[in-house]
């Protein structure tokens, strides 16, 4: 013990000069966005990179129970092409949401968090594959979040988990709208608020988005009403909601971003400035 306090002694100047230098430089990055954003970009390309190693790894060893699933799926269409007479079962066409005006990109998630308070997703694509900044990010069974940074080659996506989100969702039967959020305790569930009393509600109630922000279609499923009580101030509801992507094991995923959003977003502008 005596001799590390020697050492920093004898070094006392090299010390304090480090830093201070660590300082300066986030000051320096705090300070100006163009550093700010130079930094999480740097940030997000060597994270990435560390993540598409772990994700092959475990790719790797994981190849035993994807080729179980593949070996399920071939079964189950052979079955169906030996015995064509076999009928195939219904598509609702009327549950499937419009994604005629977006553009849909897939995507392999490399990293997911869902066990802290601001949780991300990372996806292997980025710039270069033409991802941007507030796109929307689904599963095949419902929402996953929202792009939050973009590297030439990753991008982050915050996550429906995470205490910062909001997103616009509805009553599939009501389309009575509120704001979906999560209180950070269980990964499988969230809540909406805003609901107003009057809307007629139930347990089992399906949740979808809402298509007002020009991020998610309109009709990309969200989950279930679990319960609900009317909340201690004001006159609505305070809905949880369980969620039909399973959030602690999303691997595949589809980026969605509205063809016309630049011209919303200028109109939407433009009628901001006049007021």
């Amino acid at each position: 013990m005596q001799q590390i306090i020697d050492f920093f002694i004898r070094n006392k100047n090299f010390v304090l000069f480090f830093v201070l230098f660590l300082t300066a430089i986030g000051l320096t990055i705090n300070a100006h966005s163009y550093h700010k954003n130079r930094y999480v970009s740097s940030a997000n390309f060597l994270s990435g990179t560390i993540y598409t190693f772990k994700s092959s790894i475990t790719d790797y060893f994981d190849l035993k129970t994807q080729n179980e699933k593949l070996t399920n799926e071939n079964k189950q269409l052979r079955e169906r092409l030996q015995n064509i007479k076999l009928p195939l079962p219904p598509i609702d066409t009327a549950a499937m949401p419009s994604v005629k005006n977006y553009r849909v990109r897939n995507a392999k998630v490399i990293n997911n968090s869902y066990g802290k308070t601001k949780n991300q997703l990372t996806i292997n694509k980025g710039a270069l594959d033409s991802i941007q900044i507030d796109m929307g990010v689904i599963s095949t069974k419902g929402i996953v979040g929202i792009v939050s940074h973009v590297s030439n080659r990753f991008a982050s996506v915050q996550s429906v988990l995470n205490t910062q989100s909001q997103i616009v969702a509805k009553f599939k039967k009501s389309n009575h709208f509120g704001t979906l959020v999560w209180d950070a305790k269980k990964p499988n569930r969230v809540q909406l608020k805003e609901i107003p009393r009057i809307a007629p509600i139930a347990v089992g109630d399906t949740i979808v988005t809402d298509g007002r922000s020009a991020i998610f279609p309109e009709g990309i499923p969200i989950g279930t009403v679990q319960d609900f009580v009317v909340e201690e101030v004001g006159d609505y509801y305070r809905i949880n909601v369980n969620l039909f992507t399973d959030m602690t094991s999303v691997k595949y995923v589809y980026l969605v971003s509205r063809k016309d959003r630049a011209e919303i977003k200028e109109l939407e502008k433009e009628a901001t400035d006049v007021e």
